[in-house]
Formats: C-alpha cells, structure tokens, sequence
C-alpha cells in the first residue's frame, strides 16, 4: 500500500517563528523615487547585471526554500515589472510543488502593459503601493512626477486578468497624503480593492525617517471608522501582518500595519531574498548572508539546504519590537541597515 506523503513542517527560528514567506528581490532598480523608499535627492549605484541572480537560479533556491516549508512566495523589487521577461520566472516558480499562493508587489506604473502575461504565466494575485488620489501628490510623493492616470489603467488591468483580489499598500506621512485617510478608504471600498495602511518605517536609512512624520494605525482607524463604521475581523493566519477590520454594513475591508506603534515580530515568518542572492530574515537587517557564492561555485542543493537551515534556525530579529520600546524610553538611535529597495518591503 502506498503511504500518504506527509506535509513538510516549515523551519523555526530560536523563537519558534516558522519560515513560511519567501520575498524575492528581483531588482534594485526602480522607476519611482518614493520619499519613504528611495527619495530623489540620493544618488544610487545599482547592482550590474552580472551581479543579479538569473531567472534560473532564483527558481533554484525558491525550490529549497519550499522544500523547507515556505508556501507563499512573493515577487518584489526594486519596482519588480522594470525586469524584462519577468513572466518566465513567474512561470517557473508557479510550476513549484508546495507553492499555495504566488503574488507580487508593484508600484503599478508598468501593469496595464504586463497584467495579462503576468496572469497567464501563473501568477495569482498583486499588491499595489498607491499613496494618493490627488495627482499633484502622487507624484509628489513618487519624486519624478509619474502620472496616477497610468496606475490607474494598472489596476484596472489587473482586474481584467484576474489578480484578485487586489490590495492596495497606502503609506501615510503627516504634511503630505494624510488628509486623504478617508477618501482613499472610500475609494478603495467603492472599487472593491482592499485598502491597507502601514505606518511610516525607519526602513534604510536615506529615507531620513522621523518619528514626528508617523500617522498612526490608532488614527487611522478613528478617522476610518466616524465616517464608516467598522468591527475587527480575525487574522488569515498567525503571520498575517495586517490588522483586518470590516466596514459594518458590509462593504469590504481595511487593514492595518501598525509596525512602528505596535510592532508584530513574535509572529514575523517571513525571509528575504535579494537580486543579487543575499538572505535577510529581517526587513530592517544589516548583513545578509550570501547564497550566491556557494549557488554559483557549484554547491549542491542539500549544501545550500543546509546553510538556509542554519541561518534561520538562529534567527533572533526583534526590530520593530527593539525599535518602539526605545522610542518609548526615549533612546532611540538611528542605525545604517539595508535599503528597502534592495530587498522589498
């Protein structure tokens, strides 16, 4: 008789997080200049191509990491769809055994071109950062002027191909898109697209992050919920990030990422691969260890099964928890860490 194959249990860390999430990097360019992300008044040097994992060698490490126990994967960037031909390395990691959901996140600009072969290559679902409703703010806030009519006609895309549903990433900064908390809330509601706010990050450090500039997931929900009454609803799963809560007459939900007020690292099952091949297993980590070298000399899969293994087994990362219990004693300090374009958000 023949036995049933058993479901391999994820990896955990010394907090006994699992490694669940894979985030792939598949670019540190981008043709934005959010000032939360990569602001225009930096200068960047940009990895050179011969630096960046091939297509075929991230499918190779996503399929240890599955192996491992990781069942979502998640494309980001950089700006992910400025990657040409990014729909052969969709259709290779859809292929995967064990992958339960496939997504990516993207700032939209290039969708309404890409939507359909993205959708036809496997994948399930997007994520769309979309800060403003305003035009004139929207490309404030993206640095260069990029016009919103473009993310619009992305999104509008994405729904014709079937990525649903569809989220929408909205991070608001005092003094410049927080007065627009309750007409995107609407906007999104009335589209049918699922709104998330996340507080404002110290991720990297050319952001110039400030504290002061923090709206607050405590706020957000006030604001939200005098104009649209809302009740909270559970979590997906224990390393869902989002705070969900449902509008009362029944008109979908909002979500809430309150990383910096309150911080959700004792549920974090999420690792980090970059476009040139470095695992982080924080988004605000310093050093990532490099995968690259060993894949590229010829290491074999179970060699670098076993580097992952070790890495994420003592893993201790409490960042966002470290950072919000110095604000409140009055003793943070900034530190350097790696740039959020690097290794997506």
């Amino acid at each position: 008789m023949e036995l049933p194959v058993l479901p391999v249990l994820p990896l955990t860390d010394t907090l006994e997080r699992p490694m669940t999430d894979l985030r792939i990097s598949v670019t540190d360019r981008c043709n934005f200049r959010c000032t939360f992300c990569m602001p225009a008044s930096q200068q960047y040097r940009f990895l050179p191509r011969e630096e960046i994992l091939s297509f075929e060698e991230v499918t190779h490490l996503a399929r240890i990491f599955v192996g491992l126990g990781v069942r979502k994967i998640r494309l980001t960037g950089g700006e992910p769809l400025v990657r040409t031909q990014l729909e052969t390395l969709i259709r290779d990691l859809a292929k995967l055994d064990g992958v339960e959901d496939l997504a990516l996140t993207t700032n939209g600009y290039l969708l309404a071109q890409q939507a359909e072969a993205l959708a036809a290559a496997g994948l399930r679902r997007v994520t769309v950062s979309f800060h403003s409703l305003v035009p004139q703010v929207f490309g404030r806030i993206n640095g260069l002027g990029m016009e919103l009519d473009k993310v619009l006609a992305g999104l509008a895309a994405a729904r014709k191909a079937g990525l649903g549903p569809i989220k929408l990433n909205v991070v608001p900064i005092k003094g410049m898109n927080d007065a627009e908390i309750v007409p995107l809330a609407r906007w999104a509601r009335d589209q049918g697209y699922t709104l998330r706010f996340i507080e404002y990050m110290d991720v990297g450090t050319v952001n110039s992050w400030d504290e002061g500039a923090v709206l607050s997931a405590r706020e957000i929900l006030e604001s939200i919920d005098r104009e649209m009454p809302l009740e909270p609803v559970n979590k997906n799963h224990p390393g869902d990030v989002a705070d969900r809560y449902r509008y009362r007459d029944g008109g979908g939900e909002v979500g809430l990422i309150p990383s910096v007020t309150q911080p959700f690292c004792g549920d974090c099952s999420r690792v980090r691969l970059s476009a040139e091949g470095k695992l982080f297993t924080c988004l605000f980590g310093v050093v990532g260890h490099d995968l690259k070298e060993p894949l590229r000399r010829g290491a074999s899969p179970q060699e670098i099964e076993s580097l992952i293994r070790a890495i994420w087994q003592r893993r201790t990362d409490r960042y966002s928890e470290d950072r919000t219990a110095a604000l409140r004693a009055g003793t943070f300090q900034p530190t350097k860490k790696v740039e959020m374009f690097r290794i997506g958000g």
